[in-house]
Order: structure tokens, then sequence, then C-alpha cells
């Protein structure tokens, strides 16, 4: 069966990655050509990985008839307008978190897709790795009981020390909730399943940021987003999970994500990865770490998009789908405007898990 090809909008530093498990790993995707901004960054992909097309701008890459996905790397700001592009050039689309910088853009990106027939997928495709397949196995075999809750904590002081350009993460479509609350609200909505309500309380603790990262040391960043995020979720089977994130505080680690069960505790790696470590601490039990149980337990990133890629051949769902983005994206909208109105938020949009990945 011909393999399926991937046009790149976007070079920048995620697109490493990409590259590399197109090219060397995924045997049913390859990339036809590639674009960016900064035309450096195309060339240089073009010559480390030996791609046949280098094109102009992204309009050229949706003109390209050989082109079946485009793979939508951009700033989060720009998913919209990049998408929607793609969209009306009658091409799929694959892109990074979020799928839209607001609810309404998400809304107006599903309905052009079903009016033209068309996939929308989209990152993150940590959830389909070793580690959290092996903690999905583990729910719904009943390990840890019926699932009472869950919570998630993303606490660090944001990227302006290290990041060669954090304008973006504090920018519309930025901060921690649109940035890292993709992974771990697309692993509880595989682990707990669909949410329905949401409350949260927000804040922006500095309205400015020094930058001290190269090249742009010494540049003040205007913040226009919240930094904290304090929010609950209702889930319909009746659990209660909970998500921090922050880009206001020192903290010597980064990730925690747990799930509460009525006959134990489940310890999930960190959702950007793919991989675990996978803790399990049953009462009266030691916390014992389990085995992966499931293939991609690396940097597996395109594995999404290698799934979405089957799918457009053989035809059927594929996991990473845009009815995933968007529930996600209603409940990071919904945390904003409950912090925003100090009100419980209710999510419209329903939620069905795809199959799980298959065991080793």
């Amino acid at each position: 069966m011909a393999t399926i090809k991937v046009g790149f909008v976007g070079c920048g530093a995620i697109s490493g990655i990409y590259l590399e498990n197109i090219t060397n790993r995924f045997e049913n995707i390859e990339i036809a050509g590639v674009c960016d901004l900064i035309p450096e960054r195309a060339e240089a992909a073009v010559e480390k990985y030996k791609i046949p097309k280098l094109y102009k701008d992204m309009y050229e890459l949706f003109a390209d008839p050989e082109v079946d996905i485009v793979l939508n790397i951009t700033r989060p700001y720009e998913h919209f307008d990049v998408t929607m592009a793609a969209l009306q050039a009658g091409k799929h689309v694959y892109s990074e978190k979020p799928l839209g910088a607001s609810l309404e853009e998400g809304k107006k990106i599903k309905a052009l897709a079903a009016e033209k027939g068309l996939m929308v997928g989209g990152a993150p495709d940590t959830f389909l790795g070793a580690g959290i397949q092996t903690c999905r196995k583990l729910i719904d075999d009943g390990v840890i009981g019926d699932v009472v809750g869950c919570a998630g904590f993303m606490i660090c002081h944001g990227h302006e020390t290290w990041h060669p350009d954090p304008e973006f993460y504090y920018k519309y479509g930025g901060g921690p909730m649109f940035d890292m609350g993709p992974y771990y609200l697309t692993a509880m909505v595989n682990l707990c399943g669909n949410v329905e309500a949401v409350s949260a309380m927000t804040r922006t603790t500095f309205p400015e940021r020094l930058i001290t990262s190269q090249p742009h040391n010494g540049e003040i960043i205007k913040v226009d987003v919240p930094t904290l995020y304090a929010g609950n979720m209702r889930f319909t089977s009746g659990a209660i999970g909970t998500l921090y994130t922050t880009f206001d505080v020192f903290y010597p680690g980064q990730a925690r994500l747990e799930v509460y069960g009525s006959k134990g505790t489940l310890f999930v790696p960190d959702p950007n990865t793919f991989g675990g470590p996978v803790k399990l601490f049953i009462p009266g039990e030691e916390v014992k770490e389990i085995d992966l149980m499931f293939e991609y337990p690396d940097n597996s990133r395109a594995l999404g998009l290698s799934d979405m890629a089957s799918a457009l051949q053989e035809g059927g769902p594929f996991r990473a789908n845009s009815d995933q983005t968007f529930h996600v994206l209603e409940i990071m909208e919904g945390f904003a405007q409950s912090g925003r109105e100090g009100r419980e938020i209710p999510i419209e949009s329903r939620f069905e898990r795809q199959p799980a990945m298959p065991e080793k």
C-alpha cells in the first residue's frame, strides 16, 4: 500500500522529532516537503533529511497534489489560520496542540472539516505510548476498582530563562493550561472518560516577564493570559478530577499525575512522555512498579499521525482525532471562562475513547 505523504508547515523546535521519526521509524508515512516563515529552518531540514521539496510558503504546499496530510506545527495562535487554509485547499490536517487558541476556533475547524469530508487529528499523541496505555489497561481491568478521581500538577516558573523564543507562551493561545494542559487532559480523559463540567480559579502573578535566554536576553514580555490555573472537573462517570498548572512557581520537579480508585491508586508517568514509570499502590502492599505492556516507550511523536494515516488508508476511526482535541480544548476554555466568571461551566462536547493500542 502506498505511503501517505505529509507536508510540514513549520520547522521550529518541535519539528526535529517529527522529522526524525517520520524519516526513520513510521513506514506508512513519508515527508513530501516542508516550508517555514524562516526559510533557513526549512532549508536545514531539507538538507539533513534529504526531503524532496522545499515550498516557498504554505499555499504552494497546499497546492501540491502529492500532499495527503498537512502537519501544522506552527505557534498556537497560528494553528487556526493554517488549519483552515489547509482544509479549504482540500487537505487533511494533523496539528500540534492545541486544536485552536479558543473554543470558537475549534468549532469552526470541526465544522469546515465535516463540510469538506476531511480528517483533522492532533497532538498530543503521548497517550498512545507504553506508559499511559499500560495505565489504561490496569484501570480497564479493574485493578484499582472504580475510578474515584484524578489529579494532575504541572508546576514550573515559565520559559523565559531557557527558551530561545518564549514570548508566545504568554500570549493568546499560550499560558500553562493551553501549553501543557493538553498532555494532562488528554491522558485524563483517556483514563477516566468524558468530562461534563468544570470550574477553576486563575491568576496572572507576574504581568511582565524578563527574558534572560538568548537571543532575546533583556527584552520584556507583556503577559496577556493567566499563568496559574487551579481547575476542577466532574466526569460523566461521577469521578472528580483536579488539574493545577502554573508558570509562576519555583519547584524542584514538574509533572505529577495520579488516578484514584476504590481499591488503590495508580501513579501515571509524565504525560509529556511516552514511557514510564507506572506505579501501583494497593492497601496492605508496597508501592510497586508495573512492567510496561505496550510498545512505544520512547519519544514516538508522529505516532498519532501514523495512526491517522492508517485510518486514511484503511478507513475507520483513529485515536488522536478532533473529537478528542476539541473536548480537551473545551475543557481548557471552560477553565478560563470559570476563572473569569466565578461559576461552574458545563462541557457540551462528548468524547468517546478509541480502541486501546495493541499489546506487546
